[in-house]
């Protein structure tokens, strides 16, 4: 009877010792990964200043500003203009993804600063001021974004193994170009390519070919590249394994901005594996780009078909009416664009 009391107890202390071990597990997976998290340069001082737009906010989607800054330095913040500016809408029960790519050049009103190019947004006020001009202009409810510069997307890359372009002749040369101005940013000697085709290119070869804009097409060919090369990120993540994953969390977390906290990155982690890319364009749809005051400008025409069209692409929204506010400027855009 005491032999039997005894391993009773034994197993008991065992059942208890094995509990004890896994919550110590998750305790340390947990800590893990907020430590991973806090690498991120979490910055959501100026939330309440983004403009909210007077439309209801569009249910059963989430919209996601991802900025792209060009910055010699490896910035972050305001002070940097945003070479890349990309809308991503996602359907929630779908989990299609729509991206939308705001040519930087695009005439816009920036709130309380003028008439101006839309990049001169996130320089000027950093990214409450770019989500408040995209809002105001376009009709949209935008809270979230999130900024990258060079160094992310070339580490990113790097660490997925590279990623597969079709380079042509025309653009070799300026790719390579860009290649030796980002080794002079980071500190690199990554060598340029020796011939144009479909291969596999590595960071910074993917970022310097997101980078030209001297080519046909100009920086309408340029957003469509970079469009290329997020889908292609995507894809790779997709198809990698969670070593990869944790190594390339670890290494361009410190080289991001957002808004977004903690828990809101796991779960956008978590629906990473079920997210598809199912269409992608370009902003504004009907465009003029000329010279005003002797400066260079993408004008719509207008802006306020234009806004019609991109809720339509955006959220599958027929027969949109823009607010009274999209009309006004749209009205002063187009007297603008027609001098």
């Amino acid at each position: 009877m005491a032999k039997a009391k005894k391993k009773k107890k034994k197993k008991r202390l065992a059942h208890i010792l094995f509990a004890e071990i896994v919550v110590l597990l998750l305790l340390i997976g947990v800590a893990k990964v907020y430590s991973t998290l806090n690498k991120i340069q979490h910055n959501s001082s100026e939330d309440e200043n983004i403009a909210q737009n007077e439309t209801e906010e569009k249910e059963g989607f989430r919209n996601i500003v991802i900025f792209g800054v060009d910055s010699r330095e490896n910035a972050l913040t305001k002070g940097t203009n945003t070479d890349t500016i990309v809308v991503a809408s996602i359907n929630n029960k779908t989990k299609d993804v729509k991206l939308a790519s705001i040519y930087r050049d695009t005439y816009v009103n920036i709130p309380e600063k003028g008439y101006n190019k839309i990049n001169a947004a996130y320089c000027t006020g950093g990214y409450s001021l770019a989500l408040s001009t995209i809002n105001t202009n376009f009709d949209l409810d935008l809270k979230e974004y999130v900024t990258v510069n060079f160094k992310a997307v070339v580490n990113t890359i790097d660490r997925l193994g590279g990623i597969t372009l079709d380079i042509t002749k025309e653009e070799l040369k300026w790719l390579n170009g860009y290649v030796r101005e980002l080794n002079r940013i980071n500190g690199t000697h990554v060598a340029g390519l020796t011939s144009a085709g479909t291969q596999t290119v590595n960071g910074t070869q993917a970022t310097a070919y997101a980078r030209i804009r001297y080519t046909a097409g100009g920086d309408y060919k340029r957003t469509e590249r970079q469009r290329i090369v997020i889908s292609k990120i995507f894809e790779k993540v997709k198809n990698s394994d969670l070593a990869t994953i944790n190594a390339l969390i670890n290494e361009i977390f410190p080289e991001i901005s957002t808004n977004l906290n903690s828990l809101e990155l796991l779960g956008l982690a978590k629906d990473i594996f079920s997210y598809n890319i199912v269409d992608q364009t370009g902003f504004p749809f009907e465009k003029d780009a000329h010279n005003y005051k002797r400066v260079s400008y993408v004008f719509p025409i207008n802006l306020q078909d234009n806004v019609t069209r991109l809720h339509e692409f955006l959220f599958d929204e027929t027969g949109y009416l823009p607010t009274q506010t999209v009309q006004e400027y749209s009205s002063y855009i187009e007297s603008i664009r027609v001098q």
